[in-house]
């Protein structure tokens, strides 16, 4: 069977996250495909499923949450592990923040059941973003590896079904390397 790597994306950031968890998992010798949530039209061909999406203004990509209605039939007997890109400062409150919008997000579907769940850092490219937005200061807060960590213990997870179990969350700006 095949990993499903979905994500919903803006501006690309989220999808270079998606590109980069997806090599990880190739790396372990798991079978991979990488689409764009719209791309997604059944899951019957997959064994696992990593949706991952930015939040925007307090609340994760629409298409994230329209993925999980559209799929919660098939989603609901999958492991599914879960990301999103948020915070663009080392800030505590604002890791907490965004983890707390997240979570307020994922518990309207209560039937879902992440095996994982995990907070980067997001990105600000001005020179892809409206005004006034194009004049916010540049950043990416994007820790590449601890993505590629998160996504090695997810694929040493995948890779286990039998003894399948939560990947544990730790992301705090304690642990963030710039």
């Amino acid at each position: 069977m095949t990993t499903l790597v979905t994500y919903a994306t803006k501006y690309g950031s989220t999808q270079e996250v998606a590109e980069t968890i997806a090599a990880s998992l190739r790396q372990q010798g798991i079978q991979v495909e990488l689409l764009p949530v719209r791309e997604v039209n059944t899951l019957s061909n997959y064994s696992e499923v990593v949706l991952g999406a930015a939040i925007y203004a307090g609340r994760w990509h629409k298409d994230a949450r329209k993925f999980l209605r559209q799929h919660h039939a098939t989603l609901v007997n999958l492991p599914v592990a879960i990301f999103a890109l948020g915070p663009l400062s080392d800030d505590e409150k604002a890791w907490q923040g965004a983890r707390a919008q997240l979570d307020q997000t994922l518990a309207r579907f209560s039937w879902l059941t992440p095996i994982a769940v995990k907070m980067f850092g997001g990105v600000i490219d001005p020179s892809k973003l409206h005004f006034p937005f194009n004049h916010m200061p540049a950043g990416d807060k994007r820790d590449w590896e601890a993505i590629r960590t998160w996504a090695n213990e997810l694929g040493t997870s995948f890779s286990s079904p039998t003894t399948l179990k939560p990947v544990l969350e730790n992301t705090t700006p304690a642990n963030i390397t710039g």
